[in-house]
């Protein structure tokens, strides 16, 4: 039997076998929104989305690794790209259920959300010096220019730009008449991207990860919280979480420059037309796209991600890396090409290490299949080597993840 064949079949065994979906593991006092309930639908190798080139791919990719591969077409919310592996074998929670840290993937979303509902701009700065101290904790940054501007903290992956801002604007008491108003805006703004609850993809099972809102806030810290409890959420750690598939549809939203259709693996029928044609926008002012595409676009030609620049197609991105005890989590999302994008990525890979260290260059042998057809020799020879390494062995060894982040460098 082909080894395509082979592929195709995990994973629809993964779709089919919903009973098994992996529980989110949350923080002690973390909670989630709950699982959607689908009625069952057929499953055939005809009426899926799924490309079946991609798919190989990223099985391939994720061999001796723990993690996801998601990717949708903007256009439409066509999956195009569902792979999953764990120590067990492929298991479709990982992408739909699994809530993860973020890392700093989330600075997008807090860039358009600070653009639109705090007085910051794209010629907002702030000074850092490998770092700055928030709370009497010392939080390490990337080597890069100071002062630094919105663009280039993106770009350069600045956690003291989106820890100053974010804080600020939980802090404010010009435009928020108190730190409950300025949080349930920024829950506002953020949910309208796609996060804090189940995209409604067509499976069942999927989970809605983790966007902290005043309710949540008040019960975790029993009323006793500020901007300085909640500022790790700036850079994608602590009281957020997300699923694979929520980081992927962010990707999207930002390649649409405000929009998304709820993303989908099986092919429209006169039944599911309207659900799963649908556009949703965005609260985000239009006007605040191209500047958070721009810093993305950097980050691959100057910036975290530069290693996996290319002339052959113009990837735009943002690295992330979740801290953990043992090994840190790899995160990339992106898409291509930076004008009339065609497909979004996100890759999530447990125990990976920094963002661009295997997610990022992942997500772009993913992104060369689609839009090339084939994988240059060069290419070939990268996934070759990404396909042969193994991290099974370094989860085995890693502690449990802290309550609380470990801000000690920049990601």
């Amino acid at each position: 039997m082909p080894i395509n064949t082979i592929q195709r079949l995990l994973l629809l065994c993964a779709i089919a076998a919903i009973a098994t979906v992996a529980s989110a593991q949350l923080e002690p006092g973390q909670e989630q929104q709950p699982a959607t309930a689908r009625p069952p639908l057929a499953l055939t190798g005809s009426n899926l989305t799924i490309d079946s080139r991609l798919q190989s791919l990223a099985f391939s990719l994720l061999k001796g690794k723990q993690g996801s591969i998601v990717a949708i077409n903007p256009a439409n919310g066509e999956v195009l790209c569902l792979a999953t592996n764990t120590p067990s074998g492929p298991n479709v929670g990982m992408a739909i259920a699994s809530a993860l840290e973020p890392g700093s993937t989330i600075k997008v979303a807090q860039a358009l959300t600070l653009l639109t509902s705090y007085e910051v701009d794209a010629g907002t700065a702030v000074v850092c010096e490998r770092g700055g101290t928030f709370g009497g904790t010392h939080v390490g940054c990337h080597k890069h220019m100071s002062p630094i501007k919105l663009k280039d903290a993106i770009a350069y992956s600045c956690n003291t730009w989106f820890l100053t801002y974010f804080q600020a604007m939980i802090a404010d008491r010009v435009n928020y008449a108190s730190q409950d108003e300025a949080l349930t805006m920024w829950n506002s703004y953020m949910r309208s991207m796609g996060l804090g609850s189940p995209l409604g993809i067509d499976i069942a099972g999927e989970r809605g990860g983790l966007l902290p809102d005043v309710d949540y806030m008040n019960r975790r810290y029993k009323g006793r919280w500020n901007e300085r409890t909640i500022m790790w959420v700036g850079m994608g750690q602590g009281d957020i979480l997300t699923t694979p598939l929520q980081l992927c549809n962010l990707a999207v939203t930002i390649a649409n420059r405000g929009w998304y259709i709820t993303p989908h693996v099986h092919k429209l029928t006169a039944s599911s037309y309207k659900q799963y044609s649908t556009r949703h926008d965005t609260e985000i002012n239009p006007i605040f796209y191209p500047i958070v595409v721009e810093g993305m676009r950097k980050a691959v030609t100057h910036g975290t991600a530069a290693a996996v620049n290319t002339p052959a197609f113009t990837l735009c991105g943002k690295t992330g890396t979740a801290e953990n005890a043992g090994h840190d989590h790899s995160i990339f999302i992106g898409f291509a090409p930076m004008d009339q994008p065609k497909i979004a990525v996100a890759v999530y890979i447990m125990h990976g290490g920094f963002g661009a260290d295997l997610a990022a260059p992942i997500a772009a042998l993913i992104v060369e299949k689609y839009l090339k057809g084939s994988l240059s020799k060069a290419s070939q020879a990268r996934a070759s080597r990404l396909a042969a390494k193994r991290l099974f062995a370094a989860q085995a060894q890693s502690e449990p993840k802290k309550a609380v982040p470990r801000p000690s460098r920049g990601k």
